[in-house]
């Protein structure tokens, strides 16, 4: 009986844990350094606890204490390698820009099973690879949702006004999920090339300055940690990707004149019949629609969509009258003329 009461309090209140300090919610290549050394080091998962430089994690059983912390980054740094599958790496890319502030210690207790466990890459529904699974599928939803939703507004900041040239800067808003704004932004950069633009979000945000005519070739961003590599730049792509703290969403621009002008053709092309919200909500999911321009519309012409429907159904069919093209008029005139 004392046996087993000492087990569980060594369970519930473990001893000193190691503080593992990350430089970013995104440091992928900071997290394999210290997976590989704790490893190494025969630290079990249960006895490490995860941090990172901008929003560390509280633990009732840890103290930041910085000259731990460096003697561990240190020992990090000389960890060697390790092998492990090639579907768990592509897992770590995912599962690190997940919001879970636990993702850090989910990864490296698979890590750690998959180095004591062998059986465990072969098991698709042990519990912890069905989470990480789970959340590697949130943040690619994530990122796919970021590239169809972000809607970019033009503003004559003070660059255009001094240098008109190099056109206006098209700033847009928008709310992620997870930690994917460097992940995606070089998909922007690729997409936009010749345009400047900026991504304001509440956790970080994005400007890309297309070089002109008048600026040398700028250099690459400042180093930070980025779980997905960057592809490289093809030779007609000279730009800077530059990241910056997060934002409001009155820091944003409010709607333009053009904005007006589609939600104008929007409305008129708007067609009843058609409509299906169960299926549209499951790609566009409600919490998008207040950062759409057109999705303030959808409320009020979905509410008029059945009386407008049965009007299109109660008006009398159209004749149609059978057109010839030129041609086809043309032989039967010379038909008849025979």
């Amino acid at each position: 009986m004392n046996l087993s009461r000492d087990l569980l309090t060594n369970e519930l209140f473990p001893s000193t844990r190691v503080p593992v300090m990350l430089h970013g919610a995104t440091d992928l290549q900071g997290f394999r350094r210290a997976a590989r050394s704790l490893l190494a080091r025969q630290v079990p998962p249960e006895q490490v606890s995860w941090h990172t430089s901008d929003a560390p994690v509280q633990d009732l059983f840890s103290t930041l204490d910085s000259t731990a912390v460096a003697a561990n980054i240190e020992a990090f740094s000389e960890a060697p390698a390790v092998k492990v599958p090639a579907e768990f790496m592509a897992l770590c890319e995912s599962v690190i820009l997940h919001r879970d502030p636990n993702r850090f210690g989910l990864l490296y207790r698979i890590f750690w099973r998959l180095a004591h466990e062998p059986g465990l890459r072969h098991d698709p529904l042990d519990p912890d690879r069905l989470q990480a699974a789970h959340m590697a599928q949130a943040v690619r939803r994530d990122l796919q949702k970021m590239k169809a939703f972000v809607r970019f507004r033009s503003v004559q900041d003070e660059q255009f006004r001094a240098h008109p040239e190099d056109g206006p800067l098209h700033v847009a808003w928008f709310e992620p999920e997870h930690h994917i704004v460097e992940a995606v932004a070089p998909f922007f950069a690729r997409r936009f090339t010749q345009m400047r633009w900026a991504i304001l979000t509440p956790a970080c945000s994005v400007e890309w300055d297309c070089v002109s005519s008048r600026s040398p070739v700028a250099t690459a961003g400042p180093p930070r940690p980025v779980a997905q590599p960057v592809q490289p730049k093809p030779a007609a792509m000279a730009g800077q990707l530059r990241f910056g703290p997060g934002a409001k969403h009155s820091d944003a621009p409010s709607a333009d004149a053009g904005e007006q002008l589609w939600l104008t053709y929007y409305q008129h092309t708007f067609s009843p019949a058609r409509l299906k919200m169960e299926a549209m909500q499951k790609e566009m999911p409600r919490k998008y629609w207040r950062n759409l321009p057109g999705a303030q519309l959808i409320g009020p012409l979905a509410a008029m969509a059945n009386e407008r429907t049965l009007r299109i159904i109660a008006q009398p069919a159209t004749v149609t009258h059978r057109r010839l093209p030129a041609r086809r008029k043309a032989l039967a005139s010379s038909a008849e003329k025979l």
